[in-house]
């Protein structure tokens, strides 16, 4: 479990522990909004771990008020998008030596409502917070649709290293913190949320259903193939954002 808040790991991982009797549950430090940070998580877990099956990038933030990463990135584009994109970066060898293996991106619904504004890509110009998710979550879609493209040309006939996303419905939990009017529409309509162990269904069938072995590139949604809007099957803007991506890193993925 890789997680910035380490007192809220270390009581999941003890749950689990004690629920499952998997006394193999390690905790890590990643705070997604500061790439110094995930790169030293990246070396410590290669250091320590010679496989890596299933890579699950889940972490997100939600309706934040304008703010900036450590490294200049707007916060939304920063921790859901390329925060993933760089941590995806740097285990992919370990995953491809693993194979069979796969990389599950947790996107959104949202993803419908945004589009990727290269000419503000930090919001600089014009801010909405609600868009500045959309935008993040679109850029999940297109991450995964251009990274499953790549895998295939370069690794095709390698057994089951797959990539796709998902939509883990509306889910009672604390994303929406930073807005005090989604707070309370969250506690008003909780019977119709997800509970936490709901919304992971479709993040666990995405990570070891037998029938995805060879599945790759896909948006699902209720543990379903789901529709993914126009903007999300753009492939010249998903290579345009892989190599923006890239080139606000500072890394070479070719």
């Amino acid at each position: 479990i890789a997680c910035r808040d380490m007192a809220k790991a270390e009581a999941a991982a003890s749950e689990i522990r004690a629920e499952t009797g998997n006394q193999q549950v390690i905790v890590k430090k990643l705070d997604l909004a500061d790439t110094k940070s995930i790169r030293e998580f990246a070396e410590k877990f290669l250091a320590e771990e010679k496989e890596l099956h299933i890579l699950i990038n889940n972490a997100g933030v939600m309706l934040c008020p304008y703010s900036k990463t450590a490294d200049g990135f707007e916060m939304h584009l920063g921790v859901n998008h390329l925060g993933h994109f760089l941590l995806t970066f740097l285990l992919l060898e370990r995953l491809k030596q693993s194979a069979p293996a796969r990389i599950v991106n947790v996107s959104s619904l949202a993803h419908h409502g945004g589009r990727i504004r290269f000419h503000d890509l930090h919001g600089e110009k014009s801010y909405h917070r609600g868009l500045a998710y959309c935008h993040s979550k679109l850029a999940n879609v297109l991450f995964t649709r251009e990274l499953a493209r790549r895998l295939q040309g370069k690794f095709q006939g390698r057994a089951g290293f797959t990539a796709n996303a998902l939509h883990p419905g509306s889910v009672s939990s604390e994303l929406v913190r930073h807005s005090l009017v989604m707070t309370w529409l969250w506690k008003i309509f909780s019977f119709f949320l997800k509970t936490p162990s709901e919304g992971a269904q479709t993040s666990i069938y995405c990570a070891v259903a037998e029938e995805l072995d060879s599945v790759t590139g896909q948006y699902f949604s209720d543990c379903q193939p789901a529709y993914v809007s126009p903007r999300g099957r753009d492939d010249e803007t998903a290579k345009k954002l892989w190599s923006v991506s890239c080139e606000l890193l500072g890394i070479q993925w070719d």
